[in-house]
């Protein structure tokens, strides 16, 4: 009988549940920017889903932004990088920023970027396991990766991916995707990644054809599952000490 109330709790819980997620903008957007890519190119069964909360980067973009003429200022970016993206300025500040946020925000499940802010969703799972990052929020639960790649600075790797990666993690490549290649590199640091390829090229894709919605629809229940039995452990914890 104890399992049966288990196992109704949970479905109940799943079904109401919705993982709150931090979404990281790409390099001199903005979070009003990454909201009408994903709002406007996803399904509301998708996006409805979710509880998404679009940040802004801590620093006034430096340069011209790739989105001029597309999408209005202002535009942020989360750190400067040299052309080997090896040297970063403002990392730890933007690590600081994003905890920062978490904190007054939060909490948060998972998250979610674009191109920077992909690269840094998919390194923060490991750097807080290594007590580097986030030590003051709860453990991330899972990362959703659009356009991402590795960190290529040595300090910094060792810091995120000398070890797999347990987090949960869905990843879209595209086949035109200039850091397609890097993406496909950083899947090797994740345990059991679940990948979606789609046509295009640096892009939050659309999620338009069957096998690719079917993907994301079967993570979002995973990770539903994930966040709802946490939740429910978290709850027994209180019961017990309460009792």
């Amino acid at each position: 009988m104890g399992n049966l109330v288990a196992e109704d709790d949970l479905a109940t819980a799943t079904a109401t549940a919705k993982p709150r997620v931090l979404c990281l903008h790409g390099f001199r957007t903005s979070g009003e920017i990454m909201r009408k890519q994903v709002l406007e190119k996803w399904p509301e069964a998708v996006t409805s889903r979710l509880d998404l909360v679009f940040a802004d980067a801590p620093f006034p973009a430096e340069g011209k932004s790739d989105v001029e003429g597309i999408f209005a200022p202002p535009y942020y970016e989360w750190f400067q990088f040299d052309k080997a993206f090896k040297e970063y300025r403002n990392f730890d500040e933007c690590l600081n920023y994003i905890e920062e946020f978490m904190i007054q925000h939060g909490p948060f499940d998972g998250l979610m970027g674009f191109s920077q802010g992909a690269i840094l969703s998919a390194a923060l799972p490991g750097m807080q396991a290594k007590g580097v990052a986030l030590t003051r929020v709860p453990k991330l639960k899972f990362v959703m990766i659009i356009g991402g790649a590795k960190f290529a600075s040595p300090v910094v790797a060792e810091m995120a991916y000398s070890e797999k990666i347990s987090c949960p993690s869905l990843h879209f490549l595209g086949e035109l995707d200039f850091l397609r290649p890097h993406g496909e590199v950083l899947l090797e640091s994740y345990e059991e990644p679940v990948v979606i390829h789609h046509p295009k090229g640096h892009t939050v894709p659309r999620l338009l054809d069957e096998k690719s919605l079917e993907t994301a629809m079967s993570f979002l229940q995973r990770i539903e599952q994930v966040v709802v039995g946490s939740d429910l452990s978290i709850e027994g914890i209180e019961a017990a000490s309460a009792a």
